[in-house]
């Protein structure tokens, strides 16, 4: 069946990225959460979309104590999303000021999921994709996904090749086609971000094995309509 994650939290009716938007979710049948983690200057795991925080200031330079009280840590993070799935992606893209190819972001996360426990209900995922060979090496029994915006002829190979099994494509770019591709392949699908109604039906008509969607109420009436 189809699961549906929250993107950034139930992020239409809560503040993206926070704890009440992680909470909302639950409430509102999500079967997990998507989050977005940065590091601070300290080295702490800060839960952010944007490299930049409100006032303009960059989270890699930011300690950790002078975030806002509305930027959660990873860990608090995970404690408000105790039961669901949780999908931690790493943001590590080069271009953006906290870019670092070292991937301590990989490292620092890889450590903090193995010291909670619940591997089983953690995926992480990332654009870059040394990142998420980076977290498949250090720990090949933790699910790692790579996102896509472009599906190219090679995108499933590649993928395979490094030992990953699960993609993340954009939701324009699903197609029936790739979702029974990947899925001859073991290859599981969720799509990314998908709030209209009419393409989630379709997407679970087609067998898609997630949607990430800033409106988890919605889906989960959706996939519970059977539409």
């Amino acid at each position: 069946m189809t699961q549906i994650f929250a993107h950034r939290g139930a992020s239409k009716r809560a503040k993206e990225n926070t704890l009440a938007a992680f909470r909302l979710a639950r409430e509102l049948g999500a079967d997990g959460v998507e989050l977005d983690v940065r590091r601070t200057q300290d080295g702490e795991l800060a839960v952010h979309h944007d490299p930049y925080l409100v006032d303009g200031s960059v989270i890699c330079d930011t300690a950790a104590a002078d975030l806002s009280s509305s930027v959660p840590l990873l860990a608090a993070a995970l404690d408000s999303c105790h039961g669901l799935l949780v999908n931690i992606e790493i943001k590590n893209e080069p271009g953006e000021p906290d870019f670092d190819a070292t991937e301590m972001v990989a490292e620092a996360v890889v450590a903090l999921v193995r010291r909670r426990g619940g591997i089983d209900r953690v995926l992480i995922s990332s654009f870059h994709l040394p990142t998420i060979d980076r977290v498949r090496a250090l720990d090949a029994a933790l699910a790692t996904a790579w996102l896509v915006e472009a599906v190219r002829a090679d995108t499933v190979d590649t993928l395979l090749a490094h030992g990953h099994q699960v993609l993340h494509p954009w939701v324009k770019k699903v197609t029936a086609d790739l979702i029974r591709t990947c899925h001859d392949r073991s290859v599981s699908v969720n799509t990314w971000t998908c709030d209209d109604p009419v393409r989630m039906a379709e997407l679970i008509r087609w067998g898609i094995d997630g949607i990430c969607t800033n409106v988890p109420d919605v889906a989960v009436g959706v996939l519970r309509s059977g539409r």
